[in-house]
C-alpha cells in the first residue's frame, strides 16, 4: 500500500493546494492521502485566518482522506523543527511517501537532504551575529546546491529532505513544481493560482467577495462568508502590550526562545509602537528574522516556556480532525498499528493534564479571539 502524506497549513485552502492534492492522488491512486495540518496558529508566528476545523473540512472535500492536527509545539517553529515534527507524525500514521511543493522540482532532494544534514551538524558554526541564522543557513545551502535559496516552499522542501534522513524508514519523496504567483504578489485577475498570503491580504482588505470563487473552493468560501471574526495580529496586539507591561524582565526571560536579552528591547519599543507591524520594525535587527520575532511575540502572549514546549514535544500524538470514507476504512484497519496514540476528542483528563494540555491552552486564546469552541465537544469531521 502506498500511503501518501502531505504537510500543510492551508491558510486558507486554495486552488494551489487542490493542485498539490491532485498530484498526490496520482501517486496514491486508491490508497489514502493523509494530511498533517497546522492548527490555529501557523509556522511564521501568525494566527490562522480560519480555524482548524474549517480548513480540515476544505482539505477533505478536495482530495485528502485523513487530516491530523500538527500541534502548536511543532507548528509554530522554525522550518527544521516544523518539518521533523510533522514527518514523525506522518510516519507514525503509516505514511510511505511524501508529496510537497517546491519552486524547483528537478533538485535531487534525497541527495541534498543527506548532504545538508551532515554539513549542518558537523561543519557549520552559525555565530555571525551580523546576520540572521536563516540568512547564514540559506547561504550555506546556496553554496552547496549552486543557486540561491530564498523561496519559502523550496526552503521548507529542503527541511523535509533533511528531516527525512533522520527517520528510521525514510519516505519516498515526491516534489511537485509550485505553480502560480510569488508570495506577497498583488492579486490580479489573470493569475490562476494565488498564494495563501495574497488571499489573506485580499480578504482582510476587501472582505469576502465573489471574486474569491476563482481561487477558493465553494464550501470554504461559504464558511469564510459565515465567519464573524477573522483573527489577525492586530487583535492580539493589546494582549502583547499587557504582557510586556505587566511582566518583569526576569519573568519574560523564561518565555520560549526569548534569548540574548530580547525582552528588554521588546519592553522598551512597545512604549512607542503604534501597531504590531510598527513594533516588529522597531525590534528588528540583523540577528532575527520577522518570522522569528512574530513567534517570540506569540510565545510571549501565550506565556509559553521552554519546559512546556519540550514536554509537549517529548509526548507526541495524533489528533484526528476529520476523514472521508476511504480514510475511515484506513483508520479502522490500521489504527492499532500506529506508533503514537490517536485522539479523536478532548476530554477533561486529556485537556487539563494529559497530552493535549498545551494544545487546549493555546486554542483557548484562539477561542477568545473568535468566540468559537475548538476542542471540548467537537468530533472529527466526516466527509462522505
Amino acid at each position: 500500500m502506498t500511503v501518501v502524506g502531505v504537510i500543510a497549513e492551508f491558510n486558507p485552502f486554495h486552488s494551489g493546494h487542490e493542485f498539490l492534492l491532485n498530484q498526490a492522488r496520482l501517486i496514491a491512486k486508491e490508497d489514502p492521502i493523509i494530511v498533517v495540518m497546522a492548527g490555529n496558529f501557523v509556522q511564521r508566528g501568525d494566527v490562522a485566518i480560519l480555524d482548524k476545523w474549517v480548513r480540515a473540512k476544505a482539505a477533505l472535500t478536495s482530495g485528502a482522506d485523513v487530516v491530523f492536527e500538527l500541534p502548536f509545539n511543532f507548528a509554530v517553529q522554525p522550518a527544521d523543527i516544523f518539518a521533523e515534527g510533522a514527518m514523525k507524525l506522518l510516519q507514525a500514521a503509516g505514511v510511505t511517501d511524501l508529496v510537497f511543493g517546491a519552486e524547483d522540482e528537478t533538485l535531487n532532494f534525497d541527495y541534498l537532504g543527506e548532504k545538508l544534514a551532515n554539513i549542518k551538524s558537523n561543519k557549520v558554526d552559525f555565530n555571525d551575529y551580523t546576520q540572521t541564522y536563516a540568512t547564514q543557513y540559506n547561504q550555506m545551502v546556496a553554496n552547496e546546491i549552486g543557486q540561491e535559496v530564498n523561496q519559502p516552499n523550496l526552503m521548507l522542501a529542503l527541511a523535509y529532505a533533511v528531516a527525512n534522513t533522520k527517520l528510521g524508514n525514510p519516505f519516498t519523496l515526491h516534489p511537485v513544481q509550485r505553480i502560480g504567483q510569488d508570495h506577497e504578489q498583488e492579486l490580479v485577475d489573470d493569475n490562476l493560482v494565488m498564494s495563501a498570503s495574497t488571499i489573506r491580504n485580499y480578504i482582510l482588505q476587501r472582505g469576502v467577495t465573489h471574486e474569491l470563487a476563482e481561487w477558493i473552493p465553494p464550501g470554504e468560501l461559504h464558511d469564510l462568508a459565515m465567519v464573524n471574526v477573522l483573527p489577525t495580529w492586530n487583535m492580539m496586539y493589546d494582549f502583547l502590550i499587557y504582557r510586556l507591561f505587566s511582566s518583569t524582565p526576569e519573568e519574560l526571560e523564561v518565555v520560549y526562545q526569548m534569548n540574548e536579552g530580547l525582552q528588554y528591547k521588546m519592553q522598551s519599543e512597545i512604549l512607542t509602537s503604534e501597531s504590531f507591524t510598527d513594533f516588529l520594525r522597531q525590534i528588528k535587527s540583523k540577528r532575527y528574522t520577522y518570522a522569528r520575532l512574530r513567534r517570540v511575540a506569540l510565545y510571549t502572549v501565550l506565556n509559553l516556556t521552554q519546559q512546556q514546549i519540550e514536554l509537549a514535544s517529548a509526548n507526541p500524538y495524533l489528533f484526528l480532525l476529520g476523514y472521508t470514507k476511504t480514510g475511515q476504512k484506513y483508520l479502522k484497519k490500521n489504527r492499532k498499528k500506529f506508533t503514537l496514540p490517536v485522539y479523536s476528542k478532548v476530554d477533561a483528563k486529556l485537556g487539563n493534564k494529559g497530552d493535549l494540555k498545551l494544545q487546549v491552552r493555546t486554542d483557548r486564546f484562539f477561542e477568545q479571539l473568535t468566540k468559537t469552541n475548538q476542542n471540548f465537544g467537537r468530533k472529527p469531521i466526516e466527509v462522505k
